[in-house]
């Protein structure tokens, strides 16, 4: 279902008649109900203020290409590891040149000239003011407020488009969907305990009981079975976003590594890749606990894996959604090579996203997955409530985005030695994306052993999440030149992220294909069998407990956390 939105029924495409058939005869595209909960309207948006649109175009084949990734993602599938190449998935995502010329068409009406920003050309950018988008699109655009952090942004309830352009254009963004100002997902902390410095530790057993308050690289290492030993392949890169305000600090890196991982090269660093006018200033006074705590454990962890830091510029007010359509789209599609792996620590609750622009970023993902690089999203930190903590008013679970996509890996959290899952650890069931058939067997486990606790409080035909998890508790991480402590599943995705890129190297190493897309495998009774499955613990929201840890797949830790020694035997090394 999709709450809070409404799809009007198809308008059957007429023949386009001589003079303008566009600027006329608009049919209602997309709308929302009202705002989000915690935006208030102020009123209408100044008719000159410019705005910065992006297009959709409808793409020719995504079933053709989901088929395409499920048998290159699959294990035993004939094809299984024998990934597309960039042409061959752009095949299936282009317009087609009808689409594109009626398009170009209605925006030359309107003396609008439009840029192509993606390498399949099926998402077209142009700017006009407010007056302009009201008139080509019949909207109102109009000023938000998020209230609590006086954040103000420009969006319609609804928007139409010409009766003609009906299966041409998929969206116009940014319109209904509005940007959660907390969905950067929190890095609480506070002064750091002292604890011992870093030890050498091989094995679960050795796990000094330090751990169990203060998460540090080499805690992983033990908790997870995960060898110290330098990496060999330079072609193996593992991506790490970094949304607009967030800065990774070279002299913190280094501070980390030196006490945490003295082993690895003093020269240990990330490469910068910037989009979109993306800097990293390097004063102590920017240092980004996210960015800090994803390059700190990426590279903490994997030891020697090359790593990029993706730097999106912008304005700090822009949306998050804005930075992951340039990372996708304007980066990492565009690549010849993109990187094996992304670790992404963002989460927002489904429902502020428009279910056509979710859809749209799902199939970036899906993309991804078919030219091989595994994507990898902290599921969020408000339990069963949603992306974020203090959702005591909702009456049903909220789900969040970009979780519920079926081409990406969840990442929920644990805490302490012996796991037990993190109370803040999102988790649930879509309501715009429905149930893969990966995770069905699974899932169904789940539900049958939940029995009719929280009935109604959920979809259970919904793609469900999390995947996997991770330690996302009282990790430690250097920020400003200080030691802090933090939590989120933001902790638990640059882990869960490093070990694949460790996998993927021992892979290449030996001839074989990096993972790609994860979920086909990680379900798969090898799969499964390689993770550790952790069974206790909720994730309370919404004025209940939420979800309970089960053995076997659950709603708050997935199928587990890592178990390195078995998930290479399980890939086959």
């Amino acid at each position: 279902m999709f709450s809070g939105f409404k799809f009007l029924g198809f308008v059957s495409l007429v023949a386009a008649v001589a003079a303008n058939p566009v600027l006329h005869n608009l049919v209602l595209h997309e709308q929302r109900e009202c705002a989000p909960n915690g935006f208030i309207k102020l009123g209408a948006a100044p008719a000159d203020q410019v705005l910065n649109l992006r297009l959709a175009l409808v793409n020719s084949d995504m079933p053709g290409l989901e088929s395409s990734l499920y048998a290159v993602s699959t294990p035993g599938s004939a094809l299984y590891g024998q990934h597309l190449t960039k042409e061959a998935v752009e095949e299936f995502v282009k317009p087609a040149p009808e689409s594109v010329s009626i398009v170009n068409e209605f925006l030359a009406a309107h003396n609008v000239t439009a840029k192509s920003i993606s390498p399949a050309g099926d998402w077209l950018a142009f700017s006009v003011p407010v007056s302009k988008a009201n008139e080509m699109f019949g909207a109102n655009f109009s000023v938000f407020q998020h209230e609590e952090t006086g954040k103000q942004s420009v969006r319609t309830l609804a928007y139409s488009i010409p009766a003609v352009l009906k299966g041409h254009i998929d969206l116009v963004h940014p319109t209904i969907t509005f940007e959660n100002p907390f969905a950067h997902l929190p890095v609480v902390s506070s002064p750091a305990p002292i604890v011992s410095r870093a030890r050498s530790l091989t094995t679960r057993q050795s796990v000094p009981s330090s751990c169990d308050s203060v998460v540090t690289p080499m805690c992983i290492l033990a908790l997870y079975g995960i060898p110290t030993t330098l990496v060999t392949q330079s072609s193996n890169i593992l991506g790490v976003s970094g949304l607009v305000g967030e800065y990774a600090n070279q002299v913190d890196l280094t501070s980390f590594l030196k006490a945490q991982r003295p082993d690895l090269p003093a020269n240990t660093t990330f490469t910068l890749q910037t989009l979109n006018g993306g800097s990293d200033p390097q004063n102590a006074s920017n240092a980004g606990g996210e960015a800090n705590l994803d390059t700190q454990y990426s590279i903490g962890i994997a030891s020697g894996v090359p790593t990029t830091f993706i730097s999106v510029g912008g304005n700090i007010t822009s949306s998050g959604l804005e930075g992951f359509l340039d990372i996708m789209i304007n980066f990492l599609l565009s690549e010849s090579n993109p990187p094996h792996v992304l670790t992404t620590s963002y989460a927002q609750n489904e429902d502020e996203v428009s279910p056509a622009l979710a859809n749209q970023l799902c199939n970036a993902f899906m993309q991804l997955g078919a030219r091989g690089t595994s994507i990898l999203f902290a599921s969020g930190d408000g339990g069963a409530g949603g992306s974020q903590p203090g959702n005591a008013t909702c009456s049903t679970f909220v789900p969040t985005f970009p979780s519920g996509c079926p081409f990406m890996t969840s990442v929920g959290a644990t805490t302490r030695i012996k796991e037990t899952a993190a109370n803040f650890s999102s988790g649930g069931f879509s309501n715009y994306f429905g149930m893969p058939s990966y995770q069905a067997s699974a899932v169904s486990s789940f539900l049958t052993a939940q029995g009719s606790t929280n009935n109604g409080r959920f979809n259970t035909s919904g793609r469900a999440f999390p995947d996997v998890a991770a330690q996302g508790d009282n990790v430690e991480i250097v920020v400003g030149g200080k030691t802090k402590i933090v939590w989120g599943t933001s902790c638990s995705s640059p882990i869960f992220a490093s070990v694949i890129a460790l996998l993927n190297d021992r892979l290449i190493a030996a001839g074989k294909s990096p993972l790609g897309f994860l979920n086909p495998f990680l379900y798969s009774a090898i799969g499964q069998a390689a993770l550790n499955d952790v069974t206790s613990g909720d994730n309370p929201g919404c004025s209940t407990n939420g979800f309970t840890a089960r053995a076997g797949w659950d709603p708050v830790t997935g199928l587990g956390t890592p178990n390195f020694p078995a998930l290479l035997s399980a890939v086959g090394l």
